[in-house]
């Protein structure tokens, strides 16, 4: 029987029809589209191919396309589609971890196919919260590739799914991509010292005249957004992104002299904006704040020159207040806790107006919950007035309910407003209110438990969980309350148990596991 129990699935007699079957969830639909399309076009390097005798493409990919939202099993299509594959590839991430259809793929082709691969292509979030239950029960190991940046990364979690899918040694795969596209590289990074040639001319030639100007500005943006986004994916999948320092620092040197950004048009701003931004996260990732902080300096700038033109406009005011934002954050980050707070502050200023429309975005929300728990944040760091940093603290936890009450069901703002009640925790406690801050700490976790119905095994929120019957422990000092406390110290100690048996080497768990002992031995 398949997976539901409802229509017999047999295996056909004749020649296979697909290599792989792909499952993933509908909110994923687009990652796996391009997934299909890149495997049906990949052509496997000569040598490789002729050792396989099956010619250089993989073969057939099936990707269904169906809404089964109203289903209330796999369709008969589905079910013979999965027969008739050689592997499967689960597309993971959160949303596929909940999916019962995903389940129900996993199991179904693993009761037809038992001794046929089935490969893990990890999306987004961490492996433990984005595997299906369906993939690693009865101590399955799944043969995982990590699309994530600071996993395998695009290109190499593509390759290893195109090695299981062909049954090939993966490092034969990478020796002969790598050759392909450092051919590749050479001829782009030619092209790129051209394009910068050619901006240098054109941007003396935009001095001439205004109208000349005009034109050759349009130009010299369109290379610059080339060499910026599209030569820097390329660079990136062949390991030459230090190439692109050149390119960044000519880019830069081309928008200095852009000194009067009034005579812009907001289409070339907000080119410019994109890509500076993308800049500066760039730098930020490699630990460069001094040049992260000019890039969003020329940011702030920009935006604030869109704002200018157009001061009622909620877009452009919103823009500007993450623009705010970041240079806080990266302020904060360099150990400047008064630039922070003056940023975070001003952040804060610009998106008040918006939170008080008829409907307020959820990204407005979003962004005013992280500024006022910011500036709660950096005013108990720094002494500041606990009765301030309290109202701050309240103010992002209101927002997120708001946030929560605009996305039902969405694990994101619930896990957001875990850490909101936790500075709420700290700031009661500045305050000198404990009883307050307990009843913090205990709405937090009730949050947390209704993450775990949706992943039981996050050890994240297990962490969390965790830590925060520690803090209730902590507030927990009168004596006429020590089997409250006990009460909370035990329960704290399971998880922790439980989470030095996934990892024993976790140093933070290790440091609440010295701790709790301690706690035990004084009762």
């Amino acid at each position: 029987m398949g997976a539901s129990g409802d229509i017999s699935v047999k295996q056909p007699a004749g020649d296979r029809r697909f290599a792989a079957f792909i499952s993933y969830s509908h909110v994923d639909a687009v990652a796996a589209s391009k997934l299909q399309r890149k495997l049906e076009r990949y052509r496997l390097p000569t040598r490789i191919a002729d050792t396989r005798g099956q010619g250089r493409l993989l073969g057939a990919i099936f990707r269904d396309r169906e809404d089964l939202a109203a289903a209330t099993s796999l369709s008969l299509a589905i079910r013979n589609a999965i027969a008739q594959a050689d592997s499967l590839i689960v597309i993971c991430s959160p949303d596929a971890a909940a999916s019962p259809w995903v389940a129900a793929e996993i199991d179904l082709f693993r009761e037809v196919h038992p001794d046929r691969p089935i490969l893990a292509a990890i999306l987004s979030g961490e492996p433990l919260a984005s595997f299906p239950a369906a993939l690693t029960t009865g101590g399955h190991e799944p043969l995982a590739a990590d699309f994530r940046p600071k996993g395998d990364g695009p290109q190499l979690g593509f390759l290893k799914v195109v090695a299981g899918i062909a049954g090939v040694p993966l490092d034969a795969l990478i020796q002969r991509d790598a050759q392909r596209r450092i051919r590749r590289v050479t001829a782009i990074t030619v092209g790129a010292l051209a394009a910068m040639l050619v901006m240098g001319v054109m941007t003396t030639l935009a001095l001439q005249a205004r109208n000349e100007a005009a034109r050759q500005r349009v130009e010299a943006e369109g290379l610059v957004e080339y060499m910026l986004t599209d030569l820097r994916e390329k660079l990136e999948g062949v390991g030459k992104i230090e190439i692109m320092e050149g390119v960044n620092r000519r880019a830069m040197q081309y928008y200095q002299k852009q000194g009067n950004l009034a005579i812009l048009a907001p289409d070339s701003l907000l080119q410019r904006s994109r890509i500076i931004e993308a800049m500066g996260e760039d730098d930020e990732k490699r630990g460069n704040f001094n040049a992260a902080e000019k890039k969003y300096a020329e940011l702030h700038r920009v935006t604030g020159a869109l704002l200018k033109r157009a001061p009622r406009n909620t877009d452009r005011i919103f823009a500007h207040a993450q623009s705010e934002n970041r240079l806080a954050l990266l302020a904060h980050s360099r150990e400047n806790p008064d630039r922070a707070f003056s940023g975070f502050n001003a952040a804060s200023a610009l998106l008040e107006p918006l939170l008080k429309t008829t409907v307020a975005k959820p990204d407005w929300l979003q962004l005013a919950a992280y500024v006022n728990g910011n500036i709660c944040a950096v005013s108990l760091e720094t002494k500041r007035a606990a009765t301030a940093a309290l109202s701050h603290c309240q103010r992002a936890v209101a927002l997120n309910e708001r946030l929560i009450a605009a996305k039902p069901g969405k694990p994101g703002p619930i896990y957001d407003m875990i850490f909101h009640l936790a500075w709420l925790d700290d700031a009661w406690t500045a305050a000198g209110d404990r009883e307050s801050a307990a009843q913090a700490s205990k709405r937090a976790l009730t949050l947390i438990r209704q993450l775990e119905l949706i992943d039981a095994d996050n050890l994240l929120w297990r962490e969390q969980e965790m830590q925060i019957y520690v803090r209730l422990a902590d507030k927990t000092d009168d004596p006429a309350k020590r089997v409250e406390r006990a009460a909370f110290i035990e329960k704290a100690s399971q998880l922790n148990r439980k989470l030095l048996a996934r990892e024993s080497e976790n140093a933070l768990w290790l440091r609440y596991r010295d701790r709790l002992k301690a706690y035990q031995q004084e009762e």
